[in-house]
């Protein structure tokens, strides 16, 4: 009864599902790693942000990458703003996730002569992007700010391109090496993501918002799917195959029922 399984049209099929099968489980597989790196990821990010403040010089230094596990730590750092170095990053999000901008990236001068970069926060973009936009001063004199470390941006771990030929004073990237040739002294690896500063200034760049390290996002959901689905597959199979069968004897039982009609000239012989 399921020789019909033997058809070129069923052969086909059935091949196409044993192909799915494992396919589908693997990408189960994947979203649940991508599930478990996000969830070590927003740990990370939870446990350093509630972590005691330190200097960010005991974190890093002078073509230093900064590590993972010291990514997002709450630092701090004392000394002046060099302005007249003073540089904007250009296509960023204001805290609404839509609004484009920059991001005021400022040196901030140590007392032993290196320095490091502080990211001030969100500014809007304005009308001509062809200038260095109006930009909020920075405080002036001896400054302490606090904020969290995050790693140099390269186009591998943020997916921007590093674009040339751009307007005066204006870059794509947030990289402490790219600074330090122009200010040509010892820059700090990475950069600091200001939160609060004393003094604090007047009116400043809009903060950015610290991570939602509370969000796993959807890939365990999306685990889950792909693994029903992998079930799916053969009970659909399954399905089809026994649909299959009973058509098929359905219209075997049809044709036995069905008199075989008898030639016109045969009868009358």
């Amino acid at each position: 009864m399921y020789r019909f399984l033997l058809t070129r049209q069923w052969v086909i099929l059935t091949l196409v599902a044993l192909a799915l099968i494992p396919t589908m489980i693997r990408l189960g597989f994947w979203q649940l790693h991508r599930h478990e790196h996000r969830v070590a990821q927003n740990q990370l990010i939870g446990d350093n942000l509630d972590a005691p403040a330190v200097s960010v010089e005991k974190l890093t230094a002078p073509g230093r990458t900064v590590p993972r596990d010291d990514t997002w730590r709450t630092v701090t750092a004392t000394g002046t703003y060099d302005t007249a170095h003073e540089v904007v990053v250009r296509q960023r999000t204001g805290s609404d996730e839509q609004s484009i901008g920059y991001f005021v990236l400022t040196p901030l001068l140590l007392p032993d002569d290196r320095a490091v970069l502080v990211n001030r926060g969100w500014i809007p973009a304005g009308t001509d992007l062809t200038k260095f936009p109006k930009v909020p001063a920075a405080p002036s004199g001896k400054v302490t700010v606090t904020g969290r470390l995050k790693a140099d941006e390269t186009t591998g771990n943020s997916g921007i391109k590093d674009k040339q030929g751009l307007p005066p004073r204006q870059v794509s990237l947030i990289n402490s090496e790219q600074q330090a040739k122009v200010l040509s002294r010892p820059v700090l690896g990475g950069y600091i993501e200001l939160t609060s500063s004393s003094p604090k200034g007047d009116k400043q760049p809009q903060p950015v918002a610290a991570p939602n390290h509370s969000d796993i996002g959807p890939h365990m959901a999306y685990a889950v799917q792909w693994w029903l689905f992998s079930a799916g597959v053969p009970i659909g199979w399954f399905v089809l195959a026994r649909r299959e069968r009973r058509d098929r004897a359905a219209e075997a039982a049809k044709a036995a029922a069905t008199p075989e009609k008898v030639p016109a000239t045969a009868a009358a012989d």
